[in-house]
């Protein structure tokens, strides 16, 4: 029997493996409310090409300073999100929040209007290209950060669109004297939320209407699943445990968790599987998982 050249069984393998890979779409995302245009990254599950069912949709979204591809480039395992695709048959879309756009509709700036664009564009994008669970029930939502936030923040305005979602080391306080931050720092984030929020006194409330942590009472009557996790030593930690508190307070039911870890890619590779696997429960309790 003649023997295989190892270079040719090499690329056997490397070809057999890839055809069995997730696949990744980068789509063009118009946005009427703001008059441009974005980029979203999707992930498609290897089992996609083969079947005709429709498959539930993770929103995975990206933090501030960041952009739509961070979280395909970014984490320390550049096959962390397509594993995860494959592993749970899940389609996940990455779509743009700017690097401070916060996932809302500024009352000031209307280039910045990132509310609308997710929760009407975004959505309406994806279900009328790919073969999706189009309602509530095949739809969840998390995001690391300003991402953590947004998810929060969106689920909890537009409980009609998810049915669970999630924060991985949430700002979830748009004011920053509440983070364990230096002063430089404070300030520049001061300075960028007064471009799309206006200034934070006591004499007006958009900082506090558009914190997710004064939303626990009307997460209690969304009654969405929630995961929510933070490092110990991230310098975000003080707002996770206020809404962890709150919501205690208010007997909103919701999983809550603090991992040793900063705010870094690695906290976050290793929070986003825990995520993914709460989804993966309540999607099947849903009847909307693909085998």
């Amino acid at each position: 029997m003649k023997k295989v050249p190892l270079f040719l069984l090499t690329l056997f393998l490397s070809q057999s493996l890839l055809s069995f890979a997730a696949t990744v779409d980068s789509i063009d995302v118009a946005s009427t409310a703001m008059n441009k245009t974005y980029k979203a990254a999707v992930v498609l599950p290897a089992s996609y090409a083969k079947s005709k069912t429709a498959y539930p949709v993770l929103y995975l979204l990206h933090g501030g300073y960041g952009h739509f591809r961070d979280w395909l480039t970014s984490t320390p395992d550049k096959m962390l999100v397509k594993n995860l695709a494959d592993q749970f048959n899940l389609i996940i879309v990455m779509p743009e929040g700017e690097t401070f756009g916060w996932y809302l509709n500024s009352p000031l700036d209307k280039t910045s209007q990132f509310e609308t664009y997710i929760t009407k564009e975004v959505i309406d994008k994806i279900d009328n290209t790919y073969r999706t669970v189009a309602s509530k029930k095949g739809r969840v939502i998390t995001g690391l950060s300003m991402g953590g936030h947004g998810s929060l923040y969106l689920s909890t305005r537009h409980p009609d669109l998810f049915s669970a979602a999630g924060s991985m080391s949430g700002a979830l306080d748009l004011s920053s004297s509440n983070w364990k931050i230096q002063p430089d720092f404070a300030k520049s984030i001061k300075d960028r939320f007064e471009k799309i929020l206006g200034r934070d006194t006591t004499t007006t409330t958009v900082f506090f209407d558009n914190s997710v942590v004064n939303m626990a009472d009307k997460m209690k009557v969304n009654n969405l699943p929630l995961i929510i996790d933070c490092g110990v030593d991230d310098f975000l930690i003080e707002p996770n445990r206020e809404l962890h508190r709150r919501l205690v307070y208010n007997h909103t039911p919701h999983d809550y968790t603090e991992h040793p870890g900063a705010h870094t890619w690695d906290y976050w590779e290793n929070s986003l599987p825990f995520h993914v696997l709460f989804f993966s429960k309540i999607l099947k309790s849903n009847g909307v998982t693909v085998p």
